[in-house]
């Protein structure tokens, strides 16, 4: 179980230093903290692809934090296959938060999020055959 826990741990995690990110970001707006001479913010076009993120923090990843909790609540031995796939959608949220925030390559993002997308589709598929038995 502890081994399954760790990459979702990880992804909270990673949600909570968007978080920190995103207050950085927003603060020239919300406490006048490091507005740009004319008062703007210097952070608004990062800020809104930071907020952009978070917001997919909660889309598809949900249904990887429902596997883990499926695998880990069954008590049984948890396939290494599964941590793998578990640390493939972690490490692609990663990547792709940096490409969604630090590029306009929509194309990379698409590649980036296919892999998360494949990975949790993989573990979802890897469930429901031990649940059918086959």
């Amino acid at each position: 179980m502890t081994t399954l826990l760790t990459p979702v741990f990880f992804h909270i995690v990673w949600c909570a230093l968007l978080y920190a990110l995103l207050t950085v970001a927003r603060a020239p707006a919300v406490w006048g903290v490091g507005q740009s001479k004319n008062g703007s913010n210097p952070f608004h076009t990062i800020q809104l692809k930071i907020s952009a993120n978070l917001s997919n923090q909660f889309e598809w990843p949900i249904f990887f934090h429902i596997a883990c909790v499926l695998l880990i609540a069954t008590d049984e031995a948890i396939d290494g296959m599964q941590i793998y796939l578990a640390w493939v959608f972690v490490i692609g949220r990663v990547l792709h938060s940096i490409v969604q925030i630090f590029t306009d390559n929509i194309r990379l993002r698409g590649m980036v999020f296919t892999v998360n997308f494949i990975a949790v589709l993989a573990m979802w598929t890897l469930i429901f055959i031990g649940e059918i038995g086959l």
